[in-house]
């Protein structure tokens, strides 16, 4: 929800919570094993044919995670369907190869890629519990009037009972409304934050040392793709090297 990176399955896959963790969890896996492997490489990879290569590297990963899937986990494989295969080309692992994984050693590299997973991993099954709330009355798959039922809030279960769902939310549209409500309430509590003074990382997701207020890099930064106003700043000598490597 801040670097509002790797979104693009929030439409189709987080119809249920469950779709959402497991799109999430298949995604760290290959993003923490991707990144490991190009930071091994990294230095044996030619910087011009550097995308092509992490390409091929996330696709392989994606190939043994999918079959898998199918091997194993059939039901799931079969609720995320072609998504699966575009996990080659979702934004945050290729993000993150180019970012964080081409320029830090494997271990640094490995626990970027579980921190940023179980991110992605959150923010999906957050979205697809949202939407299953209102839009089929049901918790990973469980109706909210059994779940009362079964821990004796018969009350409650009988008030369940009587509500109809908001079918809209297990559309299409109702994950951009999921999304877009649970993104005004991140903003709004940013926003009060910054009114009260306290400081706020403008993070860039390169570094953990740095954010990209503070980056020498800052306004030649090819990896700025969250802090925007680094870009509207002097270029330094290492962001013009950057620059002229890409």
């Amino acid at each position: 929800f801040v670097l509002m990176l790797g979104m693009c399955p929030t439409l189709a896959v987080t119809s249920s919570a469950i779709n959402g963790m497991g799109m999430g969890l298949t995604t760290m896996v290959v993003l923490t094993l991707s990144n490991i492997i190009i930071s091994l490489l990294r230095n044996v990879i030619p910087a011009k044919v550097r995308i092509p290569a992490y390409i091929v590297i996330i696709a392989s990963f994606v190939t043994i995670v999918g079959q898998f899937l199918e091997a194993y986990l059939p039901a799931l494989n079969a609720s995320l369907g072609m998504f699966i295969p575009l996990i080659v080309v979702n934004c945050i692992i290729l993000g993150r190869a180019e970012s964080f994984a081409s320029k830090n050693n494997f271990i640094l590299s490995a626990f970027d890629g579980i921190g940023m997973g179980l991110g992605f991993t959150c923010a999906l099954t957050i979205i697809g519990l949202v939407r299953e709330l209102l839009g089929a009355h049901k918790m990973f798959g469980f109706s909210l009037t059994e779940i009362a039922t079964n821990i004796g809030a018969n009350g409650l279960a009988d008030w369940f009972s009587k509500q109809t769902p908001i079918a809209i939310f297990v559309m299409a549209p109702g994950a951009f409304f999921v999304l877009a409500a649970l993104c005004a309430i991140l903003n709004n509590i940013k926003n009060k934050k910054d009114a009260a003074g306290i400081p706020n990382k403008l993070l860039s997701g390169c570094s953990s040392e740095h954010d990209c207020s503070s980056c020498s890099q800052r306004g030649g930064c090819h990896s700025a793709f969250y802090d925007t106003k680094a870009k509207n700043q002097p270029i330094s000598k290492m962001g013009e090297e950057a620059k002229n490597n890409d």
